[in-house]
């Protein structure tokens, strides 16, 4: 899987941009907030519809315009492409598969899949779960579109019942609705709950020996999923802690608070590891994504670096880089001498300065 162009119009702060890359290694430098990182935010939008910086719609769109528009053009297993965005800034976004519009976002998910890297994701360890459970719904929608219909359900369910929550302090009668929305959670809840289950097995699994490689075998790894319930228990988890979510005016229970948990030789990584170690934690997460994906897709993602190496050792640099392989890269970074002189072959290098980018 390769992107072989991209178009931009009036995105962050390129006005009109028509670009070809490399099946390889696609180096994007130049000095901070010229748009280096725009421009992988773009491949990122249209691959699932959502901003890696958790951003609106209307945040992407160039200052004074009311809507901005993304075409990416892919090879996927040797058959051609193309994905259209078009984000509005009062509408909801559209999105279009070789010209046919598609209904809903959940079907562009797969069609291109992209891994993103950056500085903020080394810091996975350390952020709060909400990290760590966006780290899983975000691969796992890419993976599996029943995982998506499930979320969505979810997400929609526990919004219901915590505006029901609110609600009922000043109407105790609405009381006897809330078994609806416990029955719809526990549902959703069960199937999300088994999915991130055999999820982090299968990439603990991988975590496991990368971080073996990585540490010469001085180090194990294990990351481990913790459901805040069991997938059979949500339901009676939900219709006991009614009394106290109507204090908190919120769900307490529930997918939406699961965690994961990392340990280094028996320990917490969190709580007692090392900045180094909580960065190659992090480092063999990642690894084990790209290695998880090739599995299950039977093809090879995207791999967006967004100034990662720059945050990472030599040693860790050069770990990283030997998993590329075949896969399509896309790098960003400030000075791209070094980078030529002392890594991997590259295969196109571009110049990014105030939104204009010319290959080198």
């Amino acid at each position: 899987m390769v992107i072989k162009s991209l178009s931009l119009s009036d995105f962050r702060n390129y006005e009109n941009l028509d670009i070809s890359f490399s099946d390889g290694t696609n180096i994007l430098y130049g000095d901070n907030a010229q748009g280096k990182t725009n421009l992988l935010e773009s491949i990122f939008v249209a691959a699932t519809t959502k901003s890696c910086r958790g951003g609106k719609d209307r945040e992407m769109i160039m200052l004074g315009r009311e809507e901005s528009h993304i075409r990416v053009n892919i090879l996927k297993r040797d058959v051609p492409h193309r994905i259209d965005m078009h984000l509005k800034k009062n509408n909801p976004k559209g999105a279009a598969i070789d010209g046919i519009r598609i209904k809903k976002g959940s079907e562009l998910y797969g069609m291109l899949h992209v891994i993103s890297f950056s500085p903020e994701d080394l810091s996975i360890i350390k952020n709060g779960p909400s990290e760590r459970r966006r780290f899983m719904d975000m691969e796992l929608c890419q993976l599996d579109r029943l995982y998506i219909s499930c979320l969505s359900d979810y997400n929609r369910a526990l919004f219901q019942r915590n505006n029901l929550l609110k609600q009922i302090p000043y109407n105790r009668d609405l009381i006897s609705t809330i078994d609806v929305w416990n029955s719809q959670l526990a549902g959703f809840g069960k199937r999300i709950i088994e999915a991130r289950k055999q999820f982090i097995a299968e990439i603990a699994e991988i975590a496991s020996e990368k971080h073996r490689q990585i540490t010469n075998g001085k180090e194990n790894l294990q990351i481990s999923y913790k459901p805040d319930c069991e997938e059979d228990g949500l339901e009676k988890k939900l219709s006991s802690s009614i009394d106290r979510d109507i204090e908190m005016r919120m769900t307490m229970c529930g997918p939406h608070r699961d965690e994961i948990s990392f340990e280094i030789n028996g320990s917490n990584v969190r709580i007692y590891g090392s900045q180094g170690q909580k960065r190659s934690a992090a480092l063999s997460l990642k690894l084990s994504e790209i290695e998880l994906v090739k599995r299950k897709i039977n093809d090879t993602p995207v791999l967006l670096l967004d100034d990662v190496l720059s945050e990472l050792d030599r040693k860790r640099q050069e770990r990283l880089l030997a998993e590329i392989g075949s896969l399509q890269t896309f790098i960003t970074c400030t000075g791209v001498e070094e980078f030529v002189e002392n890594r991997k072959s590259v295969d196109s290098i571009f110049h990014v300065e105030n939104g204009r980018i010319k290959q080198v």
